[in-house]
């Protein structure tokens, strides 16, 4: 069964990114929201983001709000900020398979993947 994950990883710091919110949204027919949740200690969600019937192949949107985060741990960012969403938009394609999109953050910049 296939599904979908992430995990946050704040660089400036070396350790997972806790509380950091983020949003996703199936673009099949729209923008329609389908999980709204805060990453954890490991910087990970406590569940799956889609599993079961709800994951199914097409394009979809992680909106992680980074300046959120950042501005919560007291650090001081420009107004306005250089990342304030961070906006990753991929494709599902294979419904069997483990897509995991991983971030790597810093107030200055991020990377990501397609993890497993």
């Amino acid at each position: 069964m296939g599904r979908l994950t992430t995990h946050v990883l704040d660089t400036a710091l070396g350790r997972p990114a806790r509380g950091v919110r983020l949003e996703l949204f199936d673009l099949s027919q729209g923008r329609d929201p389908l999980v709204n949740t805060i990453t954890n200690d490991d910087g990970r969600c406590d569940a799956p983001l889609l599993e079961g019937d709800v994951f199914h192949p097409g394009r979809y949107e992680l909106v992680f709000h980074a300046g959120e985060y950042f501005r919560a741990r007291g650090i001081e960012l420009p107004d306005p900020a250089f990342l304030d969403e961070v906006v990753i938009r991929f494709g599902i394609a294979e419904p069997d398979s483990h897509y995991h999109v991983p971030l790597l953050l810093s107030p200055y910049g991020y990377s990501t993947y397609r993890g497993s």
